[in-house]
């Protein structure tokens, strides 16, 4: 009981979620049609993304990428690539796993070439550009996921309808990028990462990874009902190249995403919340989806509004944009604020402080954008 306790102390979206989960069926007693209301659909495709991008992690597949910024030599070129590989990257592998890559790399380059005192604004400018990127594509983050999943729409006009801020956003950040050197644009740093070659044994698991996640990406964008079995597949093959990667999943997060299900289609069961719930949501899921998220954050926020929402843009408009405002807003600036405080224990407010200054300067500049494009009709 000790152990539980202590680990869900350590794990407080998950306990969010439990206990949210808990009361929604205290309130509303679950049925047969609250268990066919889950979407099944996501929370596989959900598992599939975290085992193959664990095995991204594991094998260095992006090896690459990283040997590129060990060779560029001026503050504004690094900065550019590294905000930019995970604004790109993220599109991609997901908003916390971009983060996970480029800012341990940010902090070992800038310690190695004496430009400490970067890490702070370019890490911050790294977790914004973590959130605009991933916007872009339907498996870019979890929320995205969920909504492509629930939206009657293809994967390009989901995209088209993500492009206008994912593009402004882009821009803004060469902007602040360029305004952060702006004393010395050339400003030069001599740093080598670690270049480690990879191991001639990993071959075949990259290129074994690399395949599953084109077959994920493959089920997501032709929404095929054939799902389960390429989930199926997906863990049949991780079980032939490494079991024990299964064993490294974040499956705190496959479970806090059932909890929040359950209790959204618990309390669209009930009647007299839901038409509650709907008045006041309907028509403001911008800002609902901004100021929840504040609270229990975008992903599960996002979980929770669905069901009473009309406008389908502005919720999804609204929880791309509320990662921007506070470290709880997503779970990517979570991650970001863990790996940093890992490596300088003692920062932890400060960097409360440079993340939300430049967060808030950012979501000042686009928070009206995103209100005004939320009334483009996404179908």
């Amino acid at each position: 009981m000790k152990k539980a306790l202590q680990f869900l102390k350590k794990e407080p979206m998950l306990t969010i979620s439990l206990l949210a989960a808990i009361i929604a069926m205290i309130i509303t007693p679950p049925t047969e049609k609250l268990i066919q209301d889950i979407d099944w659909r996501t929370l596989g495709t959900l598992l599939m993304m975290l085992c193959v991008l664990e095995g991204f992690k594991k094998e260095n597949v992006l090896k690459p990428v990283v040997g590129l910024a060990s060779r560029l030599k001026h503050m504004t070129t690094l900065s550019l690539f590294l905000v930019f590989g995970v604004f790109f990257t993220s599109m991609f592998v997901t908003n916390d796993v971009s983060l996970i890559i480029f800012v341990p790399l940010t902090i070992l380059l800038f310690r190695n070439g004496g430009k400490e005192h970067y890490i702070l604004p370019v890490i911050s400018l790294e977790n914004i550009a973590a959130i605009r990127g991933s916007m872009l594509m339907p498996f870019g983050s979890p929320q995205n996921l969920f909504l492509y999943g629930q939206a009657n729409v293809t994967a390009w006009h989901f995209m088209l309808h993500m492009l206008p801020l994912s593009a402004l956003s882009g821009l803004l950040l060469v902007g602040f990028i360029f305004f952060l050197y702006r004393k010395n644009p050339r400003e030069e740093i001599v740093a080598a990462g670690k270049d480690e070659p990879w191991q001639a044994a990993g071959k075949v698991r990259r290129i074994g990874y690399l395949l599953l996640f084109a077959v994920i990406i493959a089920v997501i964008v032709t929404r095929t009902s054939l799902w389960p079995y390429a989930v199926l597949l997906v863990l049949g093959v991780i079980v032939l190249l490494d079991r024990k990667l299964l064993l490294q999943v974040d499956y705190v997060l496959l479970v806090t995403f059932l909890c929040f299900f359950i209790f959204s289609s618990s309390i669209a069961g009930n009647g007299g919340i839901a038409a509650v719930l709907k008045q006041a949501v309907a028509g403001n899921e911008y800002w609902w989806a901004i100021g929840l998220s504040q609270i229990i954050s975008n992903v599960p926020a996002t979980i929770v509004l669905y069901p009473f929402t009309e406008n389908f843009a502005g919720l999804i408009y609204g929880a791309d944009t509320a990662g921007l405002c506070s470290l709880i807003g997503s779970l990517a600036s979570v991650i970001n604020y863990r790996i940093y405080v890992r490596e300088y224990p003692r920062n932890g407010g400060k960097f409360v402080k440079v993340f939300t200054l430049i967060s808030w300067a950012f979501f000042l500049t686009v928070v009206m954008a995103g209100y005004f494009l939320s009334r483009w009709k996404f179908f």
